[in-house]
């Protein structure tokens, strides 16, 4: 296709400049993918600031002014719109699901939902949170010409929330880091002084997470086993961890409980390669990512049966009930009870479900998704 043929499709990247965690890598990987098939479509990256590391593909930077709502809103549905319709373009990618609502019906929006979390569980939100997302979202999803989920549950979630989208909803699984099946650097966990066994837990500090849970089963793990097992926890600090601040303090294994904050992959690659498992009990997940990046590095999981995490754990995650201690605890011993031998086969089908993963896996079928949404509406026109 020539170059003047080519459709001009925006990606609104601002979660590359200001998230981490699952959305950011999300945004990455999709961006990282997508701009490199140039065939059919000129790339835009519409993003608060430019990486000068990305030379291959077109960025407009619109910075955004970080004071209270009033000027981010004005970016987003005033200056971004007024940039999508000079550049003309033919659709805009919003991997973080909010965009502009003032756009002309000649631009194809297609918006990502990673999760319905504010909308199904708003008692785990802030109340800035469920607000934006009750007022708009609804106006996002009946303005979009297509839906990208990240699980099959989460699809039946928006089709059963939202019924007028059933017919508009797809569900691309996604992938991990190829990082995270490679042997981890060397030292690169050094600085965290860790003990030479540890339970892993990797997620933002915040209630839908289940940490209070987590803690009371640790605490009880180290009450019947006589080892000065760790437990290591990866996240930033979210928002209404109150109780869990309260239980931090009054636990009385305190001293063997490390925060990490925010780690790069390289480091989370070393955790997951040295951890006993990954502990996961959150309530509600649209994917799970964490379970994936686990099973890729050979780690064993233990995560709740609810919402996605059946489709991300297949057969070879260990589940428990998100309510029950007990479970958790049965589980948490008789991972730490496996020989070295059944911990190999253990970890050899942890790699083989994560090969059927992956990031030029989910890129491919979303570009395809593109190419029906675009070229085949535009056929029919």
């Amino acid at each position: 296709m020539s170059v003047a043929a080519r459709k001009r499709i925006a990606i609104l990247a601002d979660p590359l400049d200001n998230q981490k965690g699952g959305v950011h890598t999300y945004t990455r990987e999709l961006v990282h993918g997508l701009t490199r098939l140039h065939e059919e479509f000129e790339w835009i990256i519409i993003r608060e600031k430019k990486d000068p590391r990305m030379k291959h593909v077109r960025q407009i930077a619109i910075p955004n002014i970080r004071i209270g709502l009033g000027l981010a809103a004005l970016r987003l549905f005033l200056v971004v719109p007024l940039v999508l319709r000079f550049l003309k373009v033919d659709a805009v990618i919003e991997p973080a699901h909010f965009g502009p609502f003032n756009l002309p019906d000649r631009i194809k929006r297609v918006t990502v939902i990673h999760d319905l979390t504010p909308i199904l569980f708003p008692q785990y939100h802030r109340f800035h949170s469920q607000w934006l997302q009750n007022v708009f979202l609804r106006s996002i999803l009946r303005r979009a010409a297509l839906i990208v989920t990240n699980s099959r549950h989460t699809a039946r979630d928006v089709a059963r929330v939202y019924p007028s989208t059933a017919n508009k909803v797809v569900s691309i699984l996604l992938g991990y880091n190829p990082q995270f099946t490679s042997a981890p650097e060397p030292g690169v966990t050094d600085h965290l002084r860790l003990r030479e066994r540890f339970w892993l837990s990797v997620g933002t500090i915040e209630p839908r997470k289940n940490l209070v849970r987590l803690l009371e089963a640790y605490a009880r793990f180290r009450q019947e086993q006589p080892d000065h097992v760790a437990l290591v926890m990866v996240g930033q600090r979210g928002w209404k961890s109150a109780l869990f601040d309260q239980a931090l303090a009054e636990h009385p294994f305190r001293e063997d409980i490390i925060l990490t904050g925010y780690v790069d992959d390289a480091v989370l690659n070393g955790l997951y390669h040295q951890a006993i498992a990954l502990v996961y009990p959150s309530e509600y997940e649209g994917f799970g990512l964490p379970v994936l990046e686990a099973f890729a590095c050979g780690c064993p999981v233990i995560c709740s049966n609810t919402s996605s995490l059946p489709e991300v754990g297949g057969e070879v995650a260990r589940y428990v009930h998100p309510e029950r201690t007990d479970e958790l605890l049965r589980q948490m011993n008789e991972l730490y009870a496996l020989d070295p031998t059944d911990r190999k086969v253990l970890a050899r089908r942890a790699l083989d479900w994560a090969s059927s993963f992956g990031w030029d896996k989910h890129v491919r079928l979303f570009h395809e998704e593109l190419q029906k949404l675009i070229f085949e509406q535009t056929n029919r026109a």
